[in-house]
This record gives structure tokens, sequence and C-alpha cells, in this order.
């Protein structure tokens, strides 16, 4: 016999044991038969502590031969219980919170002290800035006042690089020099132009100069007839002629003829021009463009 069919009587006979102790059968009539309680609560008592003693005897025998079984790999272990964590006191926890709050600060220290290292570091950093920009600045006022300088000495060399121009090419007439630029300008742009060669437009101021100059411009544009600006006008007032330097006109040599005489342009001509043909003054709209004459002193003479 086995192990499982030792086990198989063993619980057969465990049941009928426990029938008979709590039930009995008894015949009532008409071939039925009534199953009743048999045993007192003290036989009932007596009797399961024996079959308590049956039941234990059984269990001891059923794990005596039960074969080992053994586990291969792959199989799941037991799962033992994890153990329940031990409550934590609210002591412990303040004092979590109070290290972490600690550190929290500790960290904010440090970060406070790098930046303040950072923010030093970019004040070096901008006071050396400055102190270049400052350096720089001044290089570059001393660079301004040199080509201040270079383009005054440019304005001058040219001023006299025009002079010597118009006293070698021009009309020499006393104590100055006269030069006819064959360029068209309006009156402004005429007068611009002989101050930057270093003189003025040409202002004869009496008969002697204008009997001279109307020669010159006479041979300088022979055959043709060009009129060419002088420095005289009335733009500050009406038949107040003054000349390009401010000073008051005292002699005039205006066209006279019978079919139009000068000046007729009333308060639309002001500026006025000399005819090359016979050097006489005409009045003009002072934006139109003709040549112009410019007059330099003449320092070999003074």
């Amino acid at each position: 016999m086995n192990v499982k069919q030792l086990q198989m009587c063993l619980i057969w006979n465990l049941d009928t044991t426990l029938i008979s102790l709590f039930w009995e059968e008894k015949e009532v009539g008409f071939g039925f038969t009534l199953t009743t309680k048999a045993k007192t609560l003290n036989t009932l008592t007596c009797d399961g502590l024996g079959v308590l003693c049956v039941c234990v005897c059984v269990c001891v025998f059923h794990q005596a031969y039960e074969p080992e079984v053994k586990r291969t790999r792959g199989d799941v272990p037991d799962i033992l219980p994890e153990p329940e964590a031990e409550p934590t006191s609210p002591v412990s926890d303040f004092e979590n919170s109070y290290n972490y709050v600690l550190s929290r600060l500790a960290s904010m220290d440090l970060a406070i002290h790098k930046l303040n290292v950072g923010h030093y570091t970019l004040d070096v950093k901008v006071s050396q800035l400055m102190d270049r920009l400052s350096r720089m600045d001044a290089k570059v006022g001393e660079l301004e006042d040199s080509i201040r300088e270079v383009y005054q000495h440019s304005k001058d060399n040219r001023k006299e690089i025009g002079r010597l121009e118009g006293c070698e090419k021009g009309q020499r007439i006393g104590y100055k020099c006269y030069l006819v630029y064959n360029s068209l300008e309006d009156y402004a742009g005429a007068s611009r132009k002989c101050i930057e060669r270093g003189g003025r437009m040409a202002m004869p101021r009496d008969r002697k100069e204008q009997e001279a100059l109307a020669d010159y411009v006479k041979n300088f544009f022979h055959p043709g007839n060009w009129p060419v600006w002088l420095g005289v006008n009335d733009l500050r007032s009406e038949g107040l002629y003054l000349f390009d330097d401010g000073t008051r006109v005292t002699y005039f040599q205006w066209r006279k003829h019978f079919l139009s005489s000068q000046p007729d342009g009333g308060r639309r001509e002001n500026c006025v021009a000399m005819s090359s043909d016979d050097g006489d003054w005409w009045d003009h709209y002072c934006d139109r463009t003709m040549n112009y004459m410019c007059e330099f002193d003449d320092r070999v003479a003074l």
C-alpha cells in the first residue's frame, strides 16, 4: 500500500468515526429510519478529543510521509509578507524638515555668493571697458582735431592755389588779379566758388577798373558775346546796389539804349552781369546760370 492509499483509508475511517460519534439511526415505523443525535455533550467532548487525537496523528503521519518536492529553476518562490514599516514619530519628521530647510538655505547662500562674485567681476570688466572707451574718446577727439586741421590746411592751400592761378592765368589790374571761369553757375554758386579759390566775385569800383575788365572779358570770349556775373546785387533792398562784400556801389555801367535801358527787372531781377561785347551791366534773375569772374589780391604787387 502506498502513502496515498494509506491517507485515503485513514480519512474514510475518520469520517465513519465522526458519524458514529454524533449521529445514530432509529426505526420509526412504516419502513423509515430517523437519524438523531445519540451522544451527550460529555460523551461528545470525550469522543471529540479522541477524534482530535486521530486527526493529529493523521496529520503527523501525512507530513512524515509527504514526499519532498524539489524546486526547479524558474519556479516562483514562496512570497514572504513584507515587514510593516515602523511608524515615524513627529519629532523625526520635524528634524528632517528642519535639516532640509537648512540645506536649502546653505544652497541659496552659496548661489548668492557666486552671484556677488559674478557681479563684482562684471563691475571690474565694465570699469575697464569705460576706461578704454574714455581713452578711445580722447584719441577720437585728437583725430578729429587733426582732421579739422588738415581740412583747414587743405582749404588754405586750395585758396592759395586759386589765388596763384588767378594771378598767373588772369589779368593783373593794380593790386588785384582777375580771372574768368568758363563754367556755368548761378549767382550764389559763383560767389561760393570764388571764395573757395581764395578770392571773391569781381567788383569794379571805378571807371579805370571797369574799362580794364571790359577789355579783358571781350578778349576772353572773342568773337562771342557771353555775359559774366559781377559781385553786384540789390538783394537786400530794391534799388540799393551793394558789392558782394557788403560795401555800397558808387560807380555804375548800366546799358543805355532807347529800346532797352538797364536796370529794368524791378524786384524780379536783382543780380548784375557784364556783357562781354561792350562791358555794359545788365540785371538778371539770380538763379540764371552763366560764366563768372573772380578777383584776387596780388600779394607780389603789394
